[in-house]
């Protein structure tokens, strides 16, 4: 009877590690699409970097302004008192004042620079293709963060499950092994063991709930909510079938890849600004101006158009410091090209491999459970024939223990690491992954802004608009 209570006592363990593990998904279960969705629409860091975006596209319209025209006014009044003596006043002191206004309009257009200000206008642009490419790294980055986040919660919820329901089955067999020290058929060391390894499940059993609590809070910074019921996800396939097409594709879509191409095309333009800045600068200048005396009917109008050229003869060498830095910094993000195209295909390599052993070790995992579910059978008979020591059932029943825990884990890295080749190849965003949510337009801001509007103008009062929305997010 006490044999028989410990056989049940595993197979109902069993049976609730599988009913844990495997039953039906809840209507209500959020799947891994539904928790990307809602960190690509909370994520502070990627309103942050849209942000930034944005602000970049200004840079643009910055540009576009230095091959406009300039136009300002002033406007002075003044009153000035004067007390004087001299030999045509005959010693005497007399005074006078006088109260003058005067306004004028100053327009500046730039003729010629060498092209300065047209390759001022592409350098910004380049900036603004290298921001959008730096945001969808974010994107992905905070997709990776998600991902872990969600198999975290998952295998931890199962580990738990597992150590809770092992800690049942070790409290029966405790129990059972007092009764049989109660009627002499085992020694006192018997229940010993069996209390040790009891204390020992409880303590695994804390860490467990502790790793859940970690698992669940990078969860809710990941995804912007708690998480609750988490439907199993799917393992993603990858578009390429073999390493070096994987490699071949993330060259071609990886942001930073692109990303680094065209800040390299921005430096490149920066450092023929500096070159240009040698070149003599042509400017049309006109001016005009009233100044009127108050108090009496004299005023004076002026009005003047030229064309002014200018150009530097010598400015202590900060031209030359400025020309040679641009080079130097032409050349740092040339380097840095080769670094990050390298550094990307050792991340596809990565992911490759870790897909590999992931795979290998859920199968090895599985046969692993095959085997040890087989062995401690095998014991626990054994043991009924006194051929076995509660120690020799101990022991077979933790190691398929630990090879369900191992399965858990694997499995999850599997799913981790074909999201992460995603993330390698440059794939890993909601545009690719198809997510429910609507799509952050980063050329719409830049069309509205690239002409350089004005406020008044008709676009500069819709962009007001579309800037106080954003201040209400």
């Amino acid at each position: 009877m006490v044999i028989d209570s410990i056989r049940y006592a595993a197979r109902a363990g069993i049976a609730a590690l599988v009913v844990a593990t495997w039953s039906p998904v809840s209507a209500t279960a959020e799947t891994l699409a539904d928790a990307m969705a809602a960190a690509y629409d909370s994520r502070g860091l990627l309103q942050q970097n849209r942000a930034l975006l944005r602000a970049a596209d200004e840079d643009v319209a910055v540009a576009v302004s230095g091959l406009r025209s300039i136009i300002n006014w002033t406007a002075n009044a003044e009153r000035s008192v004067q007390r004087f003596r001299s030999t045509a006043t005959g010693g005497m002191i007399n005074s006078s004042s006088a109260t003058t206004a005067s306004v004028g309009l100053a327009l500046d257009l730039v003729l010629y620079d060498a092209g300065r200000s047209k390759m001022a206008v592409d350098a910004a642009k380049e900036s603004v293709l290298a921001t959008r490419q730096a945001l969808l790294g974010v994107e992905q980055n905070i997709f990776q963060q998600v991902v872990q986040a969600y198999m975290d919660v998952r295998s931890a919820t199962e580990i738990v499950a597992l150590r809770r329901n092992n800690v049942r089955v070790l409290t029966e067999e405790l129990r059972a092994a007092k009764d049989r020290f109660d009627v002499g058929e085992v020694t006192r060391t018997d229940v010993a063991q069996s209390e040790a390894r009891l204390a020992a499940s409880r303590s695994a059993l804390v860490q467990a709930e502790g790793d859940l609590a970690v698992a669940r809070e990078f969860y809710a910074f990941a995804v912007g909510h708690r998480p609750k019921n988490l439907a199993p996800p799917s393992v993603t396939q990858s578009s390429a079938r073999s390493l070096q097409e994987a490699k071949a594709i993330a060259m071609r879509n990886h942001p930073d890849m692109l990303r680094v191409k065209h800040a390299v095309a921005a430096a490149d333009i920066n450092a023929r600004i500096a070159k240009a800045q040698e070149a003599p600068e042509v400017n049309l200048t006109s001016r005009i101006g009233l100044q009127d005396t108050v108090g009496n009917n004299y005023f004076s109008e002026s009005a003047s158009v030229g064309i002014e050229m200018s150009g530097p003869i010598y400015q202590g060498g900060r031209i030359s410091a400025l020309q040679r830095q641009a080079i130097a910094r032409r050349d740092a993000e040339r380097a840095n090209l080769h670094e990050v195209r390298a550094n990307i295909a050792q991340n596809v390599g990565n992911a490759f491999a870790q897909i590999q052993v992931a795979r290998a070790a859920r199968d090895a995992s599985k046969r692993e459970i095959s085997a040890a579910e087989v062995a401690f059978r095998g014991v626990r008979e054994e043991a009924t024939l006194g051929a076995r020591t509660t120690l020799d059932v101990l022991n077979a029943e933790q190691e398929l223990l630990d090879a369900k825990a191992n399965l858990i884990t694997a499995v999850s890295n599997e799913t981790v690491a074909s999201y992460s080749l995603l993330a390698s190849m440059g794939l890993l965003t909601a545009e690719h992954l198809n997510l429910n949510v609507k799509q952050y337009d980063p050329t719409s801001y830049y069309n509205m802004i690239k002409t350089a509007p004005t406020r008044r103008s008709e676009q500069g009062q819709k962009l007001d608009r579309v800037l106080r929305a954003l201040g209400k997010q």
